[in-house]
């Protein structure tokens, strides 16, 4: 499963972690994905969306 939002695309993005001594290594910041049952075109499908696409009411849920 591919970690994108269906809705707005958002993805994972690169960062740091930074120790106390100021060490550096690579870490990945993930959007925070959830499976919903949701109405696309009509038809009830389960998709993959962000908390907030689903907030923001971009998302209508299926019953």
């Amino acid at each position: 499963m591919a970690r994108i939002c269906e809705i707005c695309g958002k993805k994972p993005m690169a960062g740091n972690y930074v120790s106390h001594a100021h060490n550096r290594s690579p870490r990945r910041f993930m959007p925070n994905l959830q499976k919903v049952r949701a109405i696309v075109d009509g038809s009830v499908q389960r998709i993959t969306v962000c908390t907030n696409c689903i907030k923001s009411g971009k998302v209508r849920k299926a019953a």
